[in-house]
């Protein structure tokens, strides 16, 4: 990976002289743009308290950060559109609220002006979202490569939905969703966004994790009233819409087990590892004639509830396992090569019996798998519900409160939204803003995936530049995603000072910070 190009400055002119009003002293506009001079850098940083960090180590946080995002460059057709990019990326990496797009402006002290400009950053057509996408899971392969969690030389990819609370009644897809739950602080039924995200399983130090690849809506909008999709098409488009370099599992819950998502995989060398239902059946492969007759040959042998290989049996296995990121535990399990009618292939089933969680029955499609690795790769399908609950409590990845403005009110317990009767203007309409909505959800995703990459290689300088306390954390391990946005909270001064006079980045900050609200910048006299 290419390095940072030198350190952006901006091309200042000649400052006027300062008045000194309330006992601080307020800079003219001119004069803002001086403090981007190295020569007033350590000034700034006494400031802004930056000169706390010894050596100026810190700012390797927002390099290496920035470094990272560059390879993003070919997804905005526009320069400009990158730098704004750059600019939402770094708010959400590290705003202290997630109230909107306003929290952007506060974060980075920008102008009220760039309010307008971050809405329509979020409408353009010049951040292609597709692109964007592939490109960042190309880089989640390439940033994590020794981390990444392999089985039989194949990744391991987390899949599930989220249903995203949202009570706007001019937003397009929103719906009435009924929530599987047994949190008595959810309400049964909300009305929201139902999506479905994918995360790459990663190792890191101490801890496995799960990294955010793309997440889309998939429900509440009818374009046609001849449109056969299912959620689980609209997963598979999804899952091969990243073009991924390597095969792959697809771990998922048992709503995904199902013949839409199995054959598709399997159809291009990859595996699908999901929970059966209880009243699931297998059939047993069918023993060869004694005499040859007409007509095919039998496939399906004796029907197998399924329900029923959770009985002890003579092949019932004991094994010390730990599962859930518990201490060694006693499973119980029992496997079995069956034959899953929705593939017409033979399937691996585990019928697996915890002491305290209770009985479960998992499948493979990889006949060839191990059954304890088959159980220990579905007891880290929980790390995507982590996932979901940082993207939705520290970086905001579903913060978003686009409304649409011509749109129809919708109802309280209202469904899908039909529009194969509205005019094409209208539908196109439709498709803007949910290309605003996926956009902010893609570039929440990327955002959390950066933070857990610095988590992961830098962990020792996020740690030191926390510059907070919390009771459950531990320096030995990989901070969350929490620690790190506090540690580039602490650090996006220092980084911004010490780039060069002709970085594009700078000068583009420059022209939208707003010295009155920027601390360092009103100094008392």
């Amino acid at each position: 990976m290419r390095a940072v190009a030198g350190p952006p400055r901006l091309e200042t002119g000649r400052p006027e002289r300062a008045s000194a009003a309330g006992g601080a002293i307020t800079f003219s506009v001119a004069f803002r743009l001086r403090f981007w001079q190295e020569s007033d850098s350590r000034c700034l940083l006494a400031a802004l308290g930056v000169n706390s960090f010894r050596g100026g180590k810190h700012k390797e946080l927002w390099t290496t950060w920035f470094q990272c995002v560059r390879a993003l460059r070919a997804g905005c057709t526009r320069r400009r559109t990158f730098l704004w990019l750059v600019v939402v990326m770094a708010a959400m990496s590290m705003r202290s609220d997630r109230a909107g797009v306003t929290s952007f402006i506060r974060s980075h002290w920008l102008q009220p002006s760039a309010y307008l400009r971050i809405l329509h950053f979020f409408h353009s057509p010049a951040l292609k979202l597709d692109r964007l996408t592939q490109l960042w899971a190309q880089l989640t392969v390439r940033l994590f490569h020794a981390g990444l969690v392999r089985v039989n030389d194949r990744l391991v990819v987390l899949g599930d939905g989220i249903k995203i609370p949202k009570e706007g009644r001019k937003m397009p897809a929103v719906k009435c969703l009924h929530q599987e739950s047994t949190s008595n602080a959810k309400a049964e039924y909300i009305m929201g966004h139902s999506c479905q995200a994918l995360a790459l399983l990663v190792k890191g130090v101490g801890r496995c994790f799960a990294v955010p690849l793309a997440c889309r809506i998939h429900e509440g909008l009818v374009f046609s009233n001849r449109s056969k999709k299912t959620l689980l098409d609209r997963l598979i488009h999804l899952v091969y819409g990243l073009h991924l370099p390597h095969a792959f599992y697809l771990v998922a819950d048992a709503y995904y087990a199902s013949q839409k998502v199995a054959r598709p995989l399997m159809q291009r060398g990859n595996h699908l590892i999901t929970r059966m239902r209880k009243n699931a059946v297998a059939f047993e492969p069918a023993k060869p004639p004694r005499k040859r007759r007409p007509g095919r040959p039998r496939k399906y042998g004796d029907k197998v509830k399924l329900k029923n290989l959770l009985r002890p049996a003579k092949n019932t296995r004991t094994v010390a396992f730990a599962v859930y990121g518990e201490n060694e535990v006693t499973l119980t399990y029992r496997c079995a090569d069956l034959i899953w009618r929705p593939v017409g292939e033979l399937v691996r089933v585990v019928a697996v019996h915890h002491p305290t969680r209770g009985k479960i029955l998992l499948m493979s499609t990889d006949v060839t798998l191990d059954p304890l690795e088959i159980i220990k790769l579905y007891s880290l399908r929980f790390k995507i519900e982590v996932s979901f609950k940082q993207a939705v409590h520290t970086v905001g990845t579903y913060a978003y409160r686009f409304w649409m403005l011509p749109m129809k009110k919708i109802k309280w317990g209202s469904g899908n939204q039909y529009l194969h009767r509205t005019t094409q203007e209208y539908r196109e309409a439709v498709r803007r803003k949910m290309d605003a909505y996926h956009r902010h959800i893609q570039i929440g995703t990327i955002v959390q995936g950066l933070l857990l990459y610095l988590a992961v290689t830098m962990r020792a300088q996020v740690w030191s530049a926390f510059g907070s306390w919390l009771r459950t954390m531990r320096t030995e391990a990989s901070p969350s995603e929490l620690v790190v946005a506090y540690a580039l909270r602490n650090t996006l001064a220092e980084f911004l000072l010490s780039l060069t006079p002709t970085n594009k980045l700078k000068k583009f900050l420059g022209r939208y910070l707003d010295v009155e609200k920027c601390p360092g910048f009103r100094i008392a006299s």
